[in-house]
Order: C-alpha cells, then sequence, then structure tokens
C-alpha cells in the first residue's frame, strides 16, 4: 500500500473508466491502492449496478492528525466536525473522492478493502442522489456495510452471513438499542447519526445499522435501496421517497424490523 508523503498526504487520481474495469474474484490481485479502488468499484459497477464516477481521487493520510487536517484541506469540514470525525472515523466518501486514514488501529488487509468499499459506497449513493447529505444516514451507512461485506465475499475474504451472525451476536451485547427502540426519524440525519454513534458506540451501532439496512435489501430487494437514492434528485422529501421505494411507511418499517432484531437477538 501507499505511504504517507512530507505532510502524511498521499493524493491517488484514478480514472476508472468502466468499459475498462474487470471485476477482480480474488483479493491477491489488488496488490496497491490503485488496484484496490479500480477492482472495487468494477465489483461494485457490475455486481450492484452502483454509479460509481469515472473519475475519484483517493486521499490517503498517514495517522489521525494527518487525516483530520485533510478533512479540512480536501473535504472542506469545519474544523470542529474534523476534530470530532477524526477521533471514530477513519474514512469519509464524498462527491468524487475518498478520504482515508492509511494508519487505523489494528489495520488488516481485509478491514483496508472493507474500508474502500465502504467509502466508495458513499460515493456511489452522493452519485445517485445528486448530491451529499440526501437520504437517511442509518441506511446509507447499512448500505455501504451491506455493499462493503459482499465485496469481501466476492473476493474470496468474508462472507455475509458471517457478517450477520457477528452483528447479531453484538446486538445480544448491547440490548438496551433495541430496548430504547431505532429511532430512524432522529437517527436518519446526519447529526442525528453522529450524536447516536457517539453515545453508543461505533461497533453496536454500525452493526444495528447493518443489519437493518440487510432487512430492507431481503424483503424490497437491492435494485429499491438503488431507486431510492436516485428519487433525491426530484424530491428531497425524506419519507415520502422512502415509501415511494419500498412500499411501507418509514414508522411501519422501523415497527416490524425492531420485532425481526429482537427476536433474532434473543436466540
Amino acid at each position: 500500500m501507499l505511504a504517507g508523503g512530507s505532510d502524511g498526504r498521499v493524493v491517488v487520481p484514478l480514472w476508472l473508466g468502466p468499459l475498462s474495469l474487470a471485476a477482480p474474484t480474488d483479493a491477491r490481485t489488488l496488490r496497491t491502492t490503485d488496484d484496490a479502488v479500480r477492482g472495487i468499484a468494477a465489483i461494485m459497477a457490475k455486481s450492484f449496478g452502483l454509479a460509481v464516477p469515472d473519475r475519484v481521487a483517493v486521499h490517503i493520510y498517514g495517522g489521525r492528525r494527518a487525516f483530520e487536517q485533510g478533512l479540512m484541506r480536501d473535504a472542506r469540514v469545519s474544523p470542529l466536525l474534523a476534530a470530532k470525525l477524526s477521533d471514530f472515523a477513519i474514512g469519509v466518501g464524498t462527491r468524487g473522492q475518498v478520504l482515508l486514514n492509511e494508519q487505523p488501529p489494528n489495520r488488516t488487509e481485509r478491514e483496508w478493502l472493507r474500508l474502500i468499499a465502504h467509502e466508495l459506497t458513499h460515493v456511489a449513493q452522493i452519485e445517485l442522489a445528486g448530491g451529499e447529505g440526501r437520504g437517511e444516514q442509518w441506511l446509507a451507512e447499512g448500505m455501504a456495510e451491506w455493499v462493503a461485506f459482499s465485496t469481501l465475499e466476492r473476493l474470496g475474504l468474508d462472507t455475509l452471513e458471517r457478517r450477520r451472525q457477528v452483528a447479531t451476536a453484538g446486538l445480544r451485547s448491547h440490548a438496551t438499542l433495541l430496548q430504547q427502540g431505532l429511532d430512524l426519524e432522529t437517527h436518519g440525519t446526519q447529526q442525528g447519526f453522529t450524536a447516536w454513534h457517539l453515545r453508543e458506540g461505533s461497533m453496536p451501532v454500525y452493526q444495528l445499522a447493518f443489519l437493518t439496512a440487510d432487512y430492507l435489501i431481503e424483503h424490497r430487494g437491492f435494485e429499491r435501496m438503488r431507486a431510492y437514492f436516485a428519487s433525491f434528485r426530484r424530491s428531497v422529501d425524506r419519507r415520502g421517497n422512502f415509501q415511494t421505494a419500498f412500499g411501507v411507511s418509514l414508522a411501519a418499517f422501523e415497527a416490524d424490523v425492531l420485532v425481526r432484531l429482537k427476536t433474532a437477538s434473543a436466540l
């Protein structure tokens, strides 16, 4: 993998050229960050029909401090938000670019590929929606995890079913999350999701977001997930877009999935 430069930052401008993309099936062929981004983008485009843009700038930072500075300089977020994000996040996907902390604790190559896939999914969501910050944030994060785990499965590194089992086991250790209810309306905003994440912790919140999105994909299909984000090009009505795309109100879906999650976590 690439190392950071003198300022702890490397920029990899990539021309993905969708017609030239070949979807890999073996992680061993992804020897560099360039290979990984191109290969994962190919999987996302060909397996999931996601609108990965032709040009993506990948910013790689050598540590938390460089990552924080990069969030302000390259993603143009406020100093306060950059400080918060760099405390718990190791990657951010914005329009046409991915920002990655190359030196997170306990990094493995599998998790590095998962991180790239997760953040590229956010880039694709932004392309579908025609802008940033559109759509339910819990769903954006849960979908990004689902795509990332599915990508690892296609690379022979993991399985979606194993990730479901791990996430469900995690809920048993954080039963209060389910007892308090999901409150998807509040956690659908970026501010609400971030507050939830900071209050409850990264792992349980992301596991819950993944399981919730997984249940939605299982019962409604991934095509409707793409249609949901694309609907924000026409309307910013969160509730209306959810109901139109998935054929159920957000409140009714929340009640349904909460029963499913409580049942699964009790087994």
